[in-house]
């Protein structure tokens, strides 16, 4: 039987034997209630309260602008609708880099105040500080490396990393860092698959990847691009299993046209 099936309540234990087993790892994005309460109840088995909230949610064009108390506000709706699934809430940018007293205390913040069950940072190296001392508080920490969109300004382009050797190489140097310092799981975004596929064999920890292939112990996709609510976003690593902006798109036109022709309400619909 699958770890997957027996477990009421999914844990950071739970996804180390997810590994240990060879079970992939199922995780989605969610921001608020309604859309949380079906991702969970549909099994899967980590939710992570996305600081791509701030894109998908508010309209900005990175990550950048949302802040702590917007995230908490995110993960608090989302804790409301989950039994089963591991929540994980990202730090913002601004909460945590260059200062491990603050990482520290924005955790802190987001577990009090949300209810959440983990955190997540991006970057290698230069976090581990930080990541040690939010664990000294009993906070779980997950990791992201690759494509971190935080330092998109950096990067200047959203394009595969490490494709070069030497990045390839610092990244790995960085996996190992990551668990090392105690993270609990990697997501690895945007990066060759085989890359992704040799972090994964080499860490004793799960590595979660978006567009890092299949050689990986678990997945991660945006909810709203998964199901189709986005659709000017289509890179190659997103498969759309639905497409709602057409289907939502229709039944809005239905309606405004039913209003104008004075079909909704009908007899039945009124009181």
């Amino acid at each position: 039987m699958s770890v997957h099936k027996e477990i009421k309540k999914v844990t950071t234990n739970v996804l180390l034997e997810m590994k240990r087993k060879g079970e992939k790892i199922s995780m989605l994005t969610a921001y608020d209630y309604t859309m949380a309460k079906i991702v969970d109840h549909a099994g899967v088995d980590v939710i992570l309260v996305g600081d791509s909230a701030s894109n998908v949610m508010a309209g900005h064009e990175t990550t950048l602008p949302i802040t702590l108390d917007q995230m908490i506000y995110h993960a608090s709706s989302v804790v409301r609708a989950v039994d089963r699934a591991l929540i994980v809430v990202d730090l913002p940018f601004g909460t945590y880099q260059g200062n491990s007293k603050e990482a520290l205390n924005s955790s802190i913040k987001i577990m009090k105040e949300s209810g959440g069950h983990a955190v997540k940072l991006e970057g290698g190296m230069e976090v581990t500080e930080s990541i040690q001392r939010i664990l000294t508080a009993g906070i779980p920490v997950m990791g992201h490396l690759g494509l971190t969109p935080q330092s998109i300004y950096k990067f200047g382009t959203y394009t595969v990393r490490a494709k070069e050797e030497l990045e390839a190489k610092k990244l790995i140097e960085d996996a190992h860092a990551l668990e090392k310092a105690g993270c609990f799981a990697i997501v690895l975004e945007k990066i060759p698959a085989k890359l992704a596929e040799q972090v994964a064999k080499e860490l004793t920890i799960p590595v979660i990847g978006i567009g890092a292939g299949g050689g990986v112990d678990g997945q991660v996709l945006v909810f709203h691009d998964m199901v189709g609510l986005t659709h000017e976003f289509s890179p190659r690593f997103l498969r759309r299993y639905l497409n709602l902006y057409d289907d939502i798109t229709e039944a809005v036109g239905k309606y405004i046209q039913d209003v104008k022709s004075k079909d909704f309400p009908n007899s039945n619909e009124q009181y």
